[in-house]
């Protein structure tokens, strides 16, 4: 249930800030700085590090996972 409290957070505000006209990285790091403070409230140590494991992934790597490729301009 966090973990979906979670997803559904990051994706308000990544649709919050893609108003401002941010790049697809800079909403990709505002999410992760999100969920990773959002980890930190997890009392369990062992579901926190699963969490914040889940942050862990870079940008680049990110865009291989989904399939996106490049970012449009």
């Amino acid at each position: 249930m966090k973990s979906r409290i979670s997803i559904i957070g990051s994706a308000m505000a990544a649709l919050l800030l893609a108003g401002t006209g941010c790049t697809t990285q800079q909403l990709y790091n505002t999410g992760q700085a999100w969920q990773r403070n959002e980890c930190g409230r997890i009392m369990d140590q062992q579901e926190r590090s699963r969490c914040l494991s889940s942050t862990s992934t870079s940008y680049e790597a990110y865009k291989q996972q989904s399939g996106t490729g490049s970012e449009p301009k």
